[in-house]
């Protein structure tokens, strides 16, 4: 039986804008095990964002809790250690990767082991070890601007591996991409998850992609409105392919039967 990294329990965040409280994460209960690939789907504005960056520690709730292997990462108010938290056991990949452009592909992807500490010969050694496992060797000595949106995302991908985290976050990764390189990408975390058993917790509005998950969670308004296992995980792209049959390819509906846009 998998053992829970992160459990999230009765969560509630919310933001002042201007003088009104605005909710905009109701109630948030979920786990994610060792090993999952777990994506998190629903319509720009229902939350996925502000969950993720909560579950990461950027982000303090207003009521709940956050574990990460049974450590609370909200008990004390020290940024500090929670960015040692994210340096030690998160890996992330963004939409819109950040590059320093006076670096190579593999001086980029060493730079986090530099950070932590390790050597110069063993951190450009590591970081030539995951750019071949993203297939990018040939790419190594290139500056990273100088590649494409999917080789780019494919280094990125490198550079949170280097450390060799429990957790990869992707926060829409393919949010640039081409459908080919989306898919790529999408290949290449499903393969990564499968052989190697890492962690993958992933944001997007893409439907597409939820095929590639273990697990998926559906957000709406701040909610969570479903969750689908491997067992039922089928039934939902059934579902969504229905959709799609009739020409409704960005619409699916919420747990009380309205209508939202994905």
């Amino acid at each position: 039986m998998n053992q829970a990294l992160f459990k999230v329990q009765n969560l509630f965040k919310s933001f002042v804008v201007a003088s009104a409280n605005v909710p905009v994460l109701k109630d948030i209960n979920l786990e994610i095990n060792s090993g999952d690939f777990l994506v998190i789907f629903g319509p720009s504005g229902c939350g996925k964002s502000t969950l993720l960056h909560t579950i990461l520690g950027l982000e303090a709730p207003n009521k709940g809790s956050v574990l990460f292997s049974g450590k609370n990462l909200y008990t004390s108010n020290n940024e500090d250690d929670r960015s040692d938290f994210r340096k030690e056991h998160i890996g992330m990949v963004y939409q819109q990767p950040n590059w320093i452009k006076s670096l190579t592909v593999v001086e980029n992807v060493a730079f986090p082991l530099l950070l932590l500490g390790a050597s110069k010969l063993e951190s450009l050694k590591k970081a030539r070890e995951v750019v071949d496992m993203v297939e990018m060797s040939e790419w190594s000595n290139y500056i990273p601007t100088e590649l494409s949106s999917g080789q780019q995302q494919r280094v990125s991908l490198a550079r949170a591996l280097v450390s060799n985290p429990e957790v990869i976050i992707a926060d829409e990764p393919t949010g640039n991409l081409d459908y080919e390189s989306g898919q790529e990408l999408m290949q290449l975390l499903s393969s990564l998850n499968k052989k190697t058993a890492k962690t993958i917790v992933m944001v997007t509005h893409d439907l597409e992609y939820i095929k590639y998950a273990k697990t998926a969670i559906k957000m709406f308004n701040g909610e969570v409105v479903g969750e689908y296992d491997e067992s039922d995980k089928q039934a939902l792209l059934t579902e969504l392919k229905s959709k799609r049959g009739n020409g409704d390819l960005k619409t699916s509906e919420d747990k009380s039967g309205n209508t939202q846009h994905v």
